[in-house]
């Protein structure tokens, strides 16, 4: 079994690392690590607030066996302690912290503090599974045994697996995306107040549509020497947030650069839609991509749980007459499945399978 450290182990993403850690057939749970203020507790008593009260945010149910572990230090690692750290820290810390792990091991993180850098692949399954070989790149420029994987954010997610199967087969010219966020993507301590959401839509959340446009264009790029070329093609993004729970939904407006019909973006996006089910991962999806032919769906609370979270949802799709070679669509993507923790244990599996981390 490959050692997994959870580092923000208390957090929401920390919390889905245990869901989707705990009975995991290649990755056993070695160590769980947060701030100072939780070490030396048990993780059932490092849950607990102020008030005692037991805060466990996912619909599952924590393993006793995890409940009983130790919770460590994450600022007293030095990457030596596990095969591979799943990451769910804030920017800050992760900026500090997950150099020092990958010094010797393997780092997947969710946070956005390395998807930038030139050397670091921000990766999805099937998606863009080729960026993977990177990290060679990665480690040698570094001097690192370990590397750096991060994932998208759970925006992007959803929209560049509904994209890829468009770009490879029609090319891509414009997109035009907006979303409709749900409350679990702001997070617990920076989210949005009960308050402010009810009976309204927030119609700005900060540095989402720029990490949408930058991201999406890295993760469809192609990878070049050493390097990834960043796709050409043009984007915007509008961001918002709604009083859903879980599950994002977009709607999206593209233009193609060969001709294409509705009929064949249909049969693009479901040819496409099961390129890990044979693939022997674990976490993967039987269809990447469902495609609903009710011009009702999808909507988060009856469709967000597709494939255990991990399906993107599409519906509505239509010419769209105002664009040249004109589609759009409405997409649901699971922002704390596919776009957090569960999707950051399927490049992990990825990872596994192309050779790049293994127990040591």
């Amino acid at each position: 079994m490959i050692r997994a450290a959870i580092i923000g182990a208390t957090g929401v993403v920390g919390q889905q690392f245990v869901v989707a850690l705990q009975r995991h057939p290649w990755f056993t749970i070695s160590l769980l690590a947060a701030s100072e203020r939780s070490a030396g507790k048990s993780y059932a008593e490092a849950l607990k607030d102020q008030r005692g009260a037991f805060t466990w945010y996912c619909d599952e149910t924590p393993d006793a066996a995890a409940l009983a572990m130790p919770v460590l230090d994450a600022s007293s690692l030095d990457g030596t302690e596990a095969d591979v750290y799943f990451s769910g820290l804030e920017t800050d810390a992760a900026r500090e912290l997950e150099p020092v792990f990958a010094r010797h091991a393997v780092v997947v993180s969710t946070a956005r503090a390395f998807r930038d850098e030139p050397d670091v692949p921000v990766l999805i399954p099937g998606v863009n599974s080729d960026h993977v070989k990177l990290v060679e790149r990665q480690r040698k420029q570094r001097g690192w045994d370990g590397f750096i994987v991060t994932q998208p954010n759970c925006t992007t997610t959803g929209l560049v697996i509904t994209l890829r199967p468009i770009m490879d087969r029609f090319g891509i010219d414009r997109v035009i995306m907006t979303s409709m966020q749900a409350l679990s993507g702001a997070g617990r301590a920076g989210g949005v107040l009960g308050l402010d959401i009810l009976d309204n839509v927030i119609p700005y959340i900060p540095n989402e549509e720029e990490r949408v446009e930058i991201e999406s264009k890295k993760i469809l790029g192609c990878l070049g020497e050493g390097a990834i070329v960043h796709s050409d093609f043009r984007i915007s993004s509008t961001c918002t947030r709604v009083n859903v729970t879980d599950g994002h939904t977009e709607t999206v407006s593209l233009s193609t650069r060969t001709p294409s019909t509705v009929d064949e973006i249909r049969r693009a996006m479901l040819e496409y839609a099961p390129i890990l089910a044979n693939q022997g991962l674990p976490s993967a999806p039987q269809r990447m991509i469902t495609v609903s032919d009710d011009p009702f769906r999808p909507q988060p609370r009856r469709d967000r749980n597709q494939e255990d979270g991990m399906s993107t949802v599409v519906g509505r799709l239509r010419e769209d007459a105002a664009l040249d070679n004109g589609v759009k669509y409405v997409l649901l993507s699971h922002n704390t499945k596919m776009g957090a923790a569960k999707g950051a244990v399927l490049m992990a599996e990825l990872l596994k399978q192309e050779g790049f981390l293994n127990a040591r």
